[in-house]
């Protein structure tokens, strides 16, 4: 199994990596492959096409997602939202029913409403949303400040156990014969007469 940890920072190693960082090291250590893969900068340097043909590809042998993003005006950053718009656009069938976790990290404030926006994107492909004991949010200006959160650690490390025991258990399913629902196609409905 293998899940892909996406940074939506501008720093490629910054508090947002340091996050989905302890997410990978649980689910590593549950025996699921994990590839953090930096989407911020490369979206910033005017890469977004390049990006999303690589996510997509990833996303083929990828058994779970985890969007994580630095809180901007109380949002996902911007190369994140662009990031998603056109992934969720270009690859929807290579997400669906893929289990999905966000992550949001900041110095202070606006993680509630970063994680909204994060996880309208999931719930658009039918993923089933992961969670941890609270919000899965981490605080700090620097790394270092992030590893002092010992709440925000503890909540990283179990959504990385929450997410494990979830693609093991989609595994279980399968092997027993569990049927993965059926994507309909989508009825799209226009109010103006």
């Amino acid at each position: 199994m293998k899940v892909i940890l996406f940074n939506g920072s501008r720093r490629e190693k910054g508090c947002t990596y340091t996050a989905l960082n302890i997410v990978a090291e649980e689910l590593q250590a549950a025996g699921i492959e994990t590839q953090i893969f930096f989407v911020g900068g490369r979206v910033a340097k005017g890469e977004v096409e390049t990006v999303v043909d690589e996510a997509t590809e990833l996303l083929k042998s990828a058994d779970g997602v985890v969007f994580g993003s630095p809180v901007y005006y109380a949002s996902p950053s911007g190369e994140m939202l662009m990031f998603l718009d056109r992934l969720y656009w270009k690859a929807e069938s290579e997400l669906r029913f893929k289990p999905a976790a966000s992550v949001a990290s900041a110095r202070r404030a606006g993680t509630t409403a970063c994680l909204d926006v994060l996880n309208k994107y999931t719930t658009y492909a039918q993923q089933p949303v992961i969670t941890s004991r609270y919000w899965n949010m981490v605080h700090g200006s620097k790394p270092e400040d992030v590893l002092q959160d010992i709440e925000g650690v503890q909540i990283m490390k179990t959504l990385g156990r929450n997410m494990a025991w979830i693609l093991k258990s989609v595994e279980a399913g399968k092997q027993v014969g569990v049927p993965q629902p059926v994507a309909e196609q989508k009825i799209f409905t226009n109010f103006v007469r």
